[in-house]
């Protein structure tokens, strides 16, 4: 059993009645795990959470506190991940005051370890301030993948960007199999490691800089202002149910999916339809489908997406006349739109002003209409969708105001679960009451654009009968 007693360089006993941890990484890296291992228990949910927990128990005669955080895309720049991600992965080390002993940076033995997942790396933990690898460890876990296999020679065999990293961290590592959370030899000799880190900084622990004591000061800020938009969301939706008496259930409900590539629209048309309805391949045309749901006959237009960093200059006329074209699709025209935007992603103001272009190809008024709908709702664990929306700044939150402050989140992992889908058109049906029963009305341009697509695919015709007959000629 380690003792925690720490020998110095000056041959003085130090003691440590607590231990103080922190997880970091990867998502799917193993933290949870990791911490349930070293603490022997359940501590940790598995499933994954935007937000640090903090836990502690009695190892091995001493008190140890485990903080898991967050963790990263693993091919993701630190510039892509979330606002609210990387102040968790600042916040964390301030759960643990004074300071952290030591940073457990774990990593999957079991997968390859590329430059570019170095680089991820350095950036997320630069976010911590340059001194935090004389106080970090590598932690490997799926150490039951090594087999006979020594870590070193894992090591070795990986490559220049695992080397790099182990040498930034002092050539301290070890290793945790976590299917094995009974054998505690594998724990107890991560404590060790820890006290030999702690000894050889002195008995210090990492320092917690200004900008990280801004950071928490920040973070206060925020989840007020979090609180003051629930009021203000609530306040709303209770005005616009009042206006629900002539309203109350539509028994015809037309929607339209927009958004940027790989937002997950296809996916939430699938969600919403309760089956697989929509291709999750990207298409560059309309797709319209119809089904009961919850009571309604609901018809959802999915539509092709633009690039994400693209202004509306730069997308394709297929793709702008494709858009304006959807809520022909639904006639007289869809009650409303939803502005799909996946959560686990960084919203910029270039992403803004990109969807603000593209939106207003169906004029100003459709911002009357829109919702935003937020998917990926499994990446936000317990975490209310208002911090994030808080935590990510202005960008993201013009958006939310100028479509009303009417937002929804889906998780389309969970498709079962109907409750979301219910909650998300009962959500509806209260616009379309903030509306006076209307829905988005389609303008005299549209029309001339949905003209000119038929006269279009006229030409197409026309063009194909043409290749044809030259091709038989030869």
């Amino acid at each position: 059993m380690c003792s925690y007693w720490l020998k110095s360089h000056a041959g003085d006993s130090l003691h440590l009645s607590d231990l103080r941890i922190v997880l970091l990484g990867n998502r799917y890296a193993g933290k949870s795990s990791s911490g349930n291992t070293i603490l022997g228990g359940e501590e940790f949910d598995l499933r994954r959470t935007s937000q640090c927990v903090k836990s502690q128990k009695k190892v091995a005669g001493g008190q140890v506190t485990v903080v898991d955080t967050p963790g990263w895309w693993n091919n993701v720049s630190v510039e892509k991940t979330t606002e609210l991600v990387k102040q968790e992965i600042m916040l964390s080390v301030s759960l643990c005051l004074p300071g952290p002993h030591t940073l457990l940076l774990v990593i999957r033995v079991d997968e390859s370890f590329t430059e570019e997942h170095r680089r991820v790396i350095e950036e997320h933990l630069d976010l911590l301030s340059d001194s935090v690898w004389s106080h970090t460890i590598v932690l490997f876990t799926c150490g039951d993948c090594l087999g006979d296999t020594t870590i070193e020679q894992h090591i070795e065999s990986e490559g220049k960007a695992l080397q790099w990293l182990v040498d930034k961290c002092g050539n301290r590592y070890h290793v945790l199999n976590n299917k094995k959370s009974g054998d505690r030899t594998q724990v107890t000799e991560l404590m060790e490691k820890i006290e030999e880190i702690v000894s050889g900084n002195r008995g210090g622990h990492y320092q917690i800089n200004r900008e990280i004591l801004e950071k928490t000061e920040e973070r206060r800020k925020t989840e007020e202002r979090v609180k003051q938009r629930l009021m203000k969301v609530q306040e709303q939706r209770e005005s616009r149910r009042s206006l629900m008496g002539d309203y109350l259930h539509l028994s015809d409900m037309r929607i339209v999916l927009l958004g940027y590539r790989y937002a997950g629209k296809s996916s939430s048309g699938n969600t919403i339809l309760g089956r697989e309805e929509f291709d999750l391949w990207t298409a560059s045309q309309c797709v319209k489908r119809q089904r009961e749901v919850a009571g309604r006959q609901v018809t959802v237009v999915n539509t092709p997406g633009w690039w994400k960093n693209y202004s509306v200059e730069q997308t394709t006329e297929l793709v702008k006349q494709e858009l304006k074209f959807s809520v022909s699709l639904c006639l007289p025209g869809p009650h409303t739109l939803l502005l799909v935007i996946d959560v686990s992603e960084s919203f910029t103001e270039k992403h803004r002003r990109g969807i603000e272009e593209h939106l207003d190809l169906l004029s100003e008024l459709v911002w009357g209409h829109t919702i935003v709908l937020f998917t990926r709702g499994d990446c936000l664990g317990d975490t209310p969708i208002e911090l994030h929306i808080e935590s990510e700044g202005k960008a993201l939150q013009w958006l939310v105001e100028k479509c009303g402050n009417r937002y929804h989140v889906l998780n389309n992992k969970n498709r079962g679960d109907r409750t979301q889908v219910t909650e998300l058109l009962e959500k509806i049906e209260e616009m379309v009451a903030g509306n006076r029963g209307g829905h988005y009305e389609i303008n005299r341009e549209i029309l001339e654009k949905i003209e000119e697509r038929r006269k279009t695919e006229e030409r197409v015709k026309q063009r194909l009968m043409k290749v044809q007959e030259q091709r038989e000629s030869l």
